[in-house]
C-alpha cells in the first residue's frame, strides 16, 4: 500500500478545522479525530 500524502492546502485547511473547533470548546484531542 502507498503512502497517502496530502497536499499543502488540504493540511491548512485541517488545521483551520481544528482551530474552530477549538474554539467551540471542543478539546483538542477530539477536535483532531
Amino acid at each position: 500500500m502507498g503512502i497517502k500524502r496530502h497536499k499543502p492546502e488540504e493540511i491548512v485547511t485541517k488545521l483551520r478545522q481544528v482551530d474552530v473547533l477549538v474554539g467551540q470548546r471542543m478539546s483538542r484531542i477530539d477536535a483532531i479525530r
